[in-house]
């Protein structure tokens, strides 16, 4: 080009371009840069022939080598799972009464569990099992259904009030004020009775006249000390365990309208083996109870709560 010109000091050509008196040296690139990024450019046509590279409309071009992250992620969680096999198998053997006898086992069944607990659980439960209001905590020793092992693997499995299986834990509290069974006045009487053996307050007329409804009205589930029945889910009123709340209101709430708390079951979620590992779990928070004799555990299940 006409208006292209050798620059005087380092005797380079210019490329002709000049934007306020700022002119463009036409110096050579690197070679060893050059080089590197023709290397870069057959790289690609390489990959793209070897590997999965053009997006289509539902999948991709899959090159000639067949591999996907997909297939590479699917291979190691199946050498994952052949790996851990002997494992599960043994736990699936193994009747859960008798897991806490074989301390590997256990240990085994409480880290698969934990993990399982995080998917499946921390939604209702918490991360830490504490739960919160109408969400049970489950690091505590209060359980409505029993807390023995196989009675956590039942609940889990069955499920909280559900309609649809025969065989889920199932408990109806009255809703005294709204079915029109009390007054408001006899459901403030019966709040002033459950605070008093609760230890919220202390005995006097209106806690008086709330244990004569309370025997009347609620001992048939809860038992004349209140103390609560795990054959029916009824709570225990006396300590300071609440899953509603324990302040006058909450207990008014409870009694005029009743609560109707559901868990799923997942049985039909999630596999025997993976359950009886949550169970575990759950069994290893801090409340976990013995197994008891043969006769009692027929008629207990778990639960945590209070009305």
């Amino acid at each position: 080009m006409a208006d292209k010109r050798i620059d005087q000091p380092t005797g380079t050509e210019t490329v002709g371009h000049e934007w306020d008196g700022i002119e463009e040296l036409n110096t050579p690139l690197p070679r060893w840069w050059l080089w590197t990024f023709y290397a870069s450019i057959a790289w690609a046509g390489l990959y793209v022939v070897l590997y999965p590279a053009w997006p289509l409309v539902h999948s991709a071009t899959a090159g000639v080598l067949g591999w996907t992250s997909t297939g590479q992620l699917q291979a190691e969680m199946q050498q994952q799972r052949a790996a851990r096999a002997p494992l599960m198998r043994a736990i699936a053997e193994t009747p859960i009464e008798q897991l806490a006898g074989q301390p590997r086992l256990m240990q085994a069944a409480i880290e698969g569990g934990r993990a399982a607990f995080k998917v499946s659980c921390t939604q209702c439960h918490g991360s830490g099992a504490a739960g919160s209001k109408g969400y049970p905590n489950l690091n505590d020793d209060d359980w409505l259904w029993g807390g023995d092992i196989a009675s956590i693997q039942y609940t889990i499995t069955n499920g909280v009030r559900q309609p649809d299986h025969d065989g889920t834990r199932m408990s109806q509290m009255p809703a005294f004020g709204k079915d029109g069974i009390l007054k408001s006045d006899q459901i403030a009487d019966v709040v002033a009775y459950v605070r008093t053996i609760s230890g919220q307050r202390k005995p006097d007329a209106t806690s008086g006249r709330g244990a004569v409804l309370f025997e009347q009205n609620c001992a048939a589930c809860h038992g004349p000390d209140g103390k609560g029945n795990r054959t029916v889910g009824a709570p225990n009123l006396t300590d300071a365990i609440w899953l509603y709340g324990g302040d006058a209101d909450s207990i008014a709430e409870t009694v005029a309208n009743a609560r109707y708390g559901v868990m799923p079951r997942w049985g039909n979620h999630l596999d025997p083996v993976m359950i009886k590992m949550l169970a575990a779990y759950v069994h290893s928070l801090g409340g976990g109870e013995q197994q008891p004799k043969p006769e009692v555990a027929a008629t207990e299940a778990t639960g945590h709560g209070r009305p």
